[in-house]
């Protein structure tokens, strides 16, 4: 086999197309048969094509020829026919593109089939007859059917060879077209009596090699008489049809003479084409040579026909001529779109010119009907571009966005410039990759939430979203919750965000009393690489829940002693007997406090006021009233549900002080305390008494253990802690008291039973009544220290006018004053105090309490001169303005950071916790200055 390789190398606008190659083969060739190595003729690396996924693309056409990627070479898929592939058409050649990607490029391949001869020359019919008159002249001409050799070359027909030669002759005439017209010539005159049947064998031999032949019988009948040949008027005939003509449509008609009369002289006309399409397009009227479209034409298939007619006559005499049609091309194709190579995924970073798609058009008209325009529309951010003949390439002409479109379907349309046009058009579905190029956008610019205090941790406060623009993992928002702090307290201890759906929960339980609002950030984050993020601010607010009660400041709450006010027989109405001072930690209108007589004596005699807590007389005292008047005030807030707290107001009614102590020891005690006395004394004793004998054991190893340490506890390096015995009280003449006393108390085991009064001179106005006789004097001294502070000045600064109330003006829970308009004791509050104000007013408080228990003015029976007929509402403090405390150096100001040392001070010290109003501690022994010597004398023993 020979084989040959023809190389071309173009050079294209664009690197699609990098060259071509052509190739030999032999037809009838092996399958798997090798074509060519069109790697190493390309100048291609094998890896090339495997990694660029290389194939053969031939559009419409069978394959023939397959590609081996491992190998590089071109291969024999299927056995090639060479005439039937190409029939007469020389050279024969098959015309394919090899296509890579990544990038996309493709290199057209020609391979030219060669004609071996494995045809034998063969005749339309086995056998033909003649008949010849006798008459017939030497040199008379006799036409014979040509023999037909699909092969062409040397290996197509090349001779005819015509036995027994004795009467004939053959003779050979060469055509214009290049192919033979076979005549058997008389040379002697026939004698049908010497022979009526004559009987020759025609072969027609090729060159190939081997050579190959086929034969043909001619039977020659001799007649008599029969002298003239039937003659053309023209040895040529030309026409023409379009290919789109209706069947029955004449092409042109030819005509023959015959100098003959009579039946000799009628002469017959008929197509002699053998082995070829002619006899199925067109037909030919026997009768007067009319030649007619008998077929559908296809101008894309075959664009001439030559046609042979013979005319004969009825003895026999014949003559040809030939007649070539040409089709005329009709625009009845229109152009066909094969896509050679697309990537249906882009990524929207792509550059500019990136190739997406290879188109091929095709449009077998001819002319102008032939050439093919290619567009898109103009609002892709696409263009078709063309890179050859028929090859149009689909490039990247702007940049992509997914989030402005994920997809594009691209129409390719194309149209010939035939008349009328025709055209075709592709859609090309495109799909645009995603790129992480968009953060995450919060729907607002910053957030604020309200949550209610005392919630359960936990709870879904509201939920933070974001989105992104993205796709898929590169829009999956993530919430962080950024560090930060909230009063020193890292804000994760506060609340905590959802990292997939951002809800925002509380970790613990807010109080309002103590929080108000804190601000933090929480960054929104997508899962692209590199991820993108986005933050924003959050504010949550605490509302305030009605979650406190009012707690009463004064009068002061103890466990067993009772204070009680005094009020002379001769007061008048509106007398002001006490005011009842609470306070409430709440804000808004769950701190709007109001008071209400619940239960008294006689409901006749006293009022409380429901805005201030002032308790007044209602009508004039007379002997019949009551001495001991008991009243019990509710003190409720404005809240929902409200909560409240009840005080207990014990009242006097005497106008001297003797006449007081005589009726102290009828007021009820602990019933539930003296009730349990004798149970608790019995089951001391016996626990005592087990102790005591336990207790001599131990005491007896402990002395020896510490006369033996005694030594390295005197000389190590250990604090010493002073001990002062329990009933000892340092009692200096610093304070309210004008004098100094010390009191020494022995009681019997029985005595708790009983009452325990102590008398001062008339100028001491603090009615004490404790079994105890501690409980009440602790309380003073801790009251006291609140007001004494080490650094208060040493003399007490006058009280400013901002401070003081009119005659106008009523204090309300926390010292808030209505406008002119609104009557006195009457009307809500303007406005519910601030945190400083209920400190300002816990301190005030404080200070009352102090005032009212251990001062006592000449004329007050047992009442503070606050509360004596000229006491007059402008000695109340405004707990709202800097706020001078009678009996102390100290003053209470505005200024924000004095009010947050006094506050945490006054906080700690005088406000009781909630649990303390329910659950008082018993009172502690106060010690006096008698127990402390005593004490010291014996630890001196």
């Amino acid at each position: 086999m020979t084989r040959q390789v023809l190389l071309f190398i173009s050079v294209f606008s664009l690197s699609s197309v990098s060259g071509q190659v052509a190739y030999s083969i032999s037809e009838e060739m092996a399958t798997g048969s090798f074509v060519g190595n069109v790697a190493q003729d390309l100048g291609l690396d094998v890896k090339r094509l495997k990694l660029g996924n290389a194939r053969v693309y031939s559009g419409d056409s069978k394959k023939y020829i397959e590609l081996s990627s491992d190998r590089g070479v071109l291969l024999i898929k299927e056995r090639i026919d060479r005439e039937a592939l190409c029939g007469e058409t020389t050279p024969c050649a098959l015309h394919f593109q090899i296509v890579l990607e990544h990038p996309m490029e493709y290199y057209s391949v020609t391979v030219e089939v060669k004609d071996i001869n494995d045809n034998p020359p063969t005749f339309e019919k086995n056998e033909i007859r003649f008949i010849i008159s006798e008459s017939a002249i030497v040199g008379s001409k006799f036409d014979l059917e040509r023999a037909a050799d699909l092969d062409v070359g040397t290996n197509s027909l090349q001779s005819y060879i015509l036995k027994p030669s004795d009467d004939f002759l053959l003779k050979l005439h060469t055509q214009a077209d290049g192919t033979d017209n076979v005549e058997m010539v008389l040379q002697t005159p026939l004698d049908r009596e010497n022979n009526e049947l004559i009987s020759l064998t025609l072969t027609a031999v090729d060159g190939g090699e081997p050579q190959m032949s086929g034969t043909m019988q001619i039977l020659i009948t001799v007649l008599d008489a029969n002298d003239n040949a039937p003659v053309f008027t023209q040895p040529i005939y030309k026409g023409s049809v379009d290919e789109n003509a209706e069947k029955g449509t004449v092409v042109t008609t030819v005509r023959a003479s015959d100098a003959d009369h009579g039946l000799n002289g009628k002469i017959t006309y008929s197509i002699t084409n053998t082995l070829d399409d002619v006899k199925y397009m067109f037909e030919i009227n026997e009768e007067n040579g009319d030649v007619s479209l008998k077929g559908r034409l296809d101008y894309e298939k075959k664009r001439h026909f030559q046609i042979n007619v013979r005319g004969r006559d009825n003895g026999g005499l014949t003559d040809t001529c030939k007649v070539i049609v040409d089709v005329v091309d009709i625009n009845d194709n229109e152009p066909t779109i094969k896509i050679m190579s697309t990537s249906a995924i882009i990524s929207e970073s792509a550059k500019l010119n990136t190739v997406v798609t290879m188109i091929n058009i095709q449009d077998p008209d001819s002319g102008e009907n032939g050439k093919v325009i290619c567009f898109i529309s103009d609002n892709f951010p696409f263009v078709l571009k063309s890179t050859s003949h028929n090859f149009y390439s689909l490039v990247t002409d702007s940049d992509l966005d997914r989030e402005s479109s994920s997809e594009y379907n691209i129409t390719v349309s194309c149209s010939d410039e035939g008349v009328p046009s025709l055209s075709s058009s592709v859609t090309l579905t495109l799909q645009i990759s995603d790129v992480n190029d968009n953060a995450p956008v919060f729907e607002r610019s910053s957030y604020e939430a309200y949550i209610v205090e005392n919630n359960t941790p936990g709870l879904s406060v509201f939920t933070v979203k974001a989105r992104d623009a993205d796709w898929n993992q590169n829009a999956r928002v993530s919430y962080i919750l950024e560090d930060s702090s909230v009063n020193g307290v890292p804000v994760s201890s506060y609340v905590s965000v959802s990292a997939d759906s951002g809800v925002i929960h509380a970790v613990r339980s807010f109080d309002y009393e103590q929080i108000r609002d804190f601000h933090f950030r929480v960054r929104a984050q997508d899962g692209g690489s590199p991820p993108l993020s986005s933050n924003v601010s959050v504010k949550i607010v605490i509302q305030d829940q009605n979650d406190n009660p009012p707690q009463v400041l004064y009068p002061v709450q103890t466990g067993g002693s009772l204070v009680a006010e005094m009020v002379p027989r001769s007061a008048d109405v509106g007398y002001l007997v006490t005011k009842v001072v609470a306070v409430d930690v709440d804000s808004g209108q769950n701190a709007w406090l109001s008071y209400k007589l619940q239960k008294a004596t006689d409901r006749a005699l006293f009022e409380v006021g429901s805005q201030n807590g002032e308790i007044r007389s209602i009508r004039q005292v007379s002997d019949k009233d009551a001495v001991k008047q008991r009243l019990t005030v509710i003190v409720e807030d404005n809240g929902q549900p409200s909560r409240s707290a009840t005080v207990i107001v014990n009242v006097v009614v005497a106008d001297s002080f003797p006449e007081v102590l005589s009726e102290f020891t009828d007021f009820p005690h602990d019933k539930e305390y003296n009730d349990n006395l004798t149970f608790y004394l019995v089951l001391a004793l016996a626990v005592v008494s087990f102790l005591f004998i336990t207790s001599l054991v131990v005491i007896i190893s402990v002395k020896i253990y510490r006369w033996r340490q005694s030594r390295i506890l005197y000389h190590s390096s250990l604090p010493v802690i002073p001990y002062y015995p329990p009933r000892y009280s340092d009692t200096v003449g610093t304070g309210t008291l004008p004098h100094v006393y010390n009191y020494e108390v022995c009681r019997t085991t029985d005595s708790r039973k009983s009452d325990c009064k102590f008398g001062r001179a008339a100028g001491q106005n603090v009615l004490i009544m404790d079994p105890s006789s501690t409980g009440t004097m602790q309380r003073i001294q801790s009251e006291k220290s609140i007001l004494d502070e080490p650094d208060s000045p040493i003399e007490q600064k006058p009280p400013n006018n901002d401070w003081r109330f009119t005659q106008g003006q009523r204090p309300g829970p926390s010292g808030a004053t209505g406008g002119p308009e609104v009557a006195m004791g009457t009307g809500p509050w303007p406005q519910p105090p601030t945190e400083a104000e209920q400190l300002q007013a816990l301190m005030a408080a404080a200070n009352e309490v102090s005032e009212a228990t251990a001062t006592l003015g000449p004329g007050t029976m047992g009442l503070s001169t606050r509360y004596s007929p000229q006491f007059t509402l402008q000695h109340v403090p405004d707990y709202r303005q800097n706020v001078y405390i009678p009996g102390s150096t100290a003053t209470l100001t505005s200024n924000p950071q004095q009010q947050q040392a006094t506050a945490q001070q006054a906080t700690q010290q005088a406000l009781p916790p909630p649990q303390a109003s329910a659950q008082p501690e018993p009172p502690k022994a106060v010690q006096t200055p008698a127990s402390k010597k005593k004490s010291t004398k014996k630890e001196k023993k």
